[in-house]
């Protein structure tokens, strides 16, 4: 067990990645009194806007790294493709409470699934394919519809295509001998989505956010609704097998687990060693957020007890959604927006997000699409 060093205010929390999650990190951070400071190859990204400093330069980039690690008290990452030889180094300074582990297991799909089997959780059939032929051989065993997955890399329904028959097979081999290493999934029929997010200190101290609804459309998360219109025995499963892998995986920091919930059973599909864009909500909505139960965990002070203040609804804002959004504001007094202060704005890109909170928040939601119009 690694020792809970104490980092407090106005000690500097250094972030690897400046996107949303890093910005809104950032702020909490700031709030709290801590100084920030940033690595991101893009000059003034969305982290960088907010924090008090920023180091341009590429994620792998170790002398950049050395340079972050040198001024940071503590280092936290916004995403999970960091390179792992530079969070092996930031981690044998002592500098990385989260480590690496979570980072190794959840940059590999397979390596995910695999740890996931061992722990008895329930997950999808899958096989792992590193060739057309390989495919070709293991399609002939599957009941369709099934999904191909890159086993690195991909978000946002990136690097994974689905087969509804036989006919997309030949599409199936092309796919699979450009990526090599790929995980093939039983298609589930599933009634809902869910998320389970949760945050963890060195000394296994754990608190659980509300679960959360999902609805995404073209694989990018549309809405999350909280609670989550599931029964109690749905979240006691997704809360149990959240708690087992932040045990093996020794989590730190807030995490989130995607799952399908069929009938009454659930089914875990992916994971992410950092806050979710499904944990948006709890900025207004919990006495706490994701964000700051973060800082808190990996700067080692006492997770706060977690409560629900209002129901909520959480809507993304991609590109296609910023001119109407805009529109709006002038004429709607409905609803938290956050923009993130990305410089291009495109088609699906994840532009900002706006919750409504309250047992009228779907009446909220309607009047602010009645201001898009």
């Amino acid at each position: 067990m690694q020792k809970n060093n104490v980092v407090l205010p106005p000690q500097t929390i250094g972030i690897i990645g400046g996107g949303q999650l890093g910005r809104m990190m950032a702020m909490a951070a700031k709030s709290m009194g801590y100084h920030v400071l940033v690595l991101d190859p893009t000059p003034n990204c969305p982290t960088a806007q907010v924090a008090d400093g920023q180091i341009v330069a590429a994620y792998d980039d170790l002398n950049a790294i050395k340079e972050l690690s040198t001024v940071s008290d503590i280092i936290t990452y916004e995403f999970e493709n960091v390179d792992l030889e530079a969070a092996s180094y930031i981690e044998n300074l002592g500098k990385l409470p989260q480590g690496t582990y979570a980072l190794e297991i959840t940059q590999n799909r397979e390596k995910e699934k695999q740890l996931m089997k061992e722990l008895n959780l329930p997950v999808p059939d899958f096989t792992i394919v590193h060739s057309g032929k390989e495919c070709e051989d293991a399609l002939k065993k599957v009941t369709f519809p099934v999904v191909i997955k890159t086993c690195r890399g991909g978000y946002d329904g990136k690097g994974q295509l689905k087969l509804e028959s036989e006919a997309d097979i030949p599409e199936a081999i092309k796919f699979v001998d450009k990526n090599k290493h790929c995980i093939m999934e039983s298609w589930l029929t599933f009634d809902k989505e869910i998320s389970v997010i949760f945050t963890r200190t060195v000394t296994s101290e754990i608190e659980f956010f509300p679960v959360a609804e999902n609805v995404h459309k073209d694989h990018i998360l549309f809405r999350t609704t909280v609670p989550a219109s599931v029964s109690v025995d749905v979240q006691e499963k997704a809360r149990h097998a959240a708690g087992l892998l932040a045990e093996k995986m020794n989590i730190v920091g807030t995490f989130a687990i995607e799952m399908f919930v069929t009938g009454e059973e659930i089914y875990l599909n992916e994971m992410a060693p950092r806050p979710h864009n499904s944990g948006h909500y709890t900025i207004e909505a919990c006495n706490i957020s994701q964000f700051a139960q973060h800082i808190r965990a990996i700067c080692g002070l006492p997770l706060v007890p977690v409560e629900l203040l209002k129901p909520a609804i959480m809507i993304n804002i991609l590109g296609e959604d910023v001119e109407s959004t805009l529109k709006a504001i002038p004429n709607s007094n409905q609803g938290f927006i956050h923009l993130y202060g990305k410089g291009e704005v495109k088609e699906k890109r994840k532009m900002g997000h706006i919750t409504f909170i309250g047992e009228d928040a779907e009446h909220q939601l309607e009047k602010f699409e009645e201001a898009m119009q």
